[in-house]
């Protein structure tokens, strides 16, 4: 019985351990490469595409990894993106490391700040949902025209997770002893 009270206790920490390693914010890089920030060679090859099928989180650091001496990023307004005017940006990155942090839910746009990449398609959108969203209350959104706005993509499901291995280990502690 100790033996099987240890090899229970040590998978017990071993999952908490893994599901808070998970929800924690995390680093990503555009594009998931380090040259992705770049005119696309199609629309296909789009970062808005790439941004559409992952999952951003409020804490989350978006990285940006290009020439400083060619191009830099910009975070600008809707209208800005659509119109991909790079005159009056919210904020202007030049370091050819450029790390932003996520801090509140809702769309975020950034374009290039290179004269004529935002028009042949150098530009994202980044949608960041509030902790309250779940997986299972929102289908996946039909890619949008760049009219209507972004699509919406789910994010974790941390907060709810977090309180189901709480409640699961305090059955196991409860049950093991």
């Amino acid at each position: 019985m100790a033996h099987f009270l240890r090899v229970a206790t040590s998978s017990l920490l071993l999952m908490i351990t893994l599901f808070l390693s998970l929800s924690e914010a995390k680093e990503i890089i555009i594009g998931g490469k380090t040259d992705a920030w770049k005119i696309p060679s199609s629309q296909s090859d789009s970062l808005n595409k790439w941004a559409e099928s992952s999952r951003f989180r409020i804490g989350d650091t978006l990285v940006w990894k290009y020439d400083s001496e060619k191009d830099s990023v910009l975070q600008v307004t809707r209208e800005a993106y659509l119109s991909c005017n790079i005159s009056n940006p919210i904020e202007e990155y030049k370091d050819g490391n450029t790390k932003v942090k996520l801090d509140r839910s809702g769309p975020f746009y950034f374009i290039s700040g290179a004269e004529g990449h935002c028009v042949k398609g150098q530009k994202m959108i980044v949608v960041v949902l509030s902790p309250r969203h779940r997986y299972t209350d929102i289908s996946p959104a039909p890619s949008p025209a760049e009219s209507e706005g972004p699509a919406v993509a789910p994010t974790s499901t941390a907060t709810s997770l977090k309180g189901s291995l709480v409640m699961l280990m305090g059955i196991l502690i409860w049950v093991l002893f």
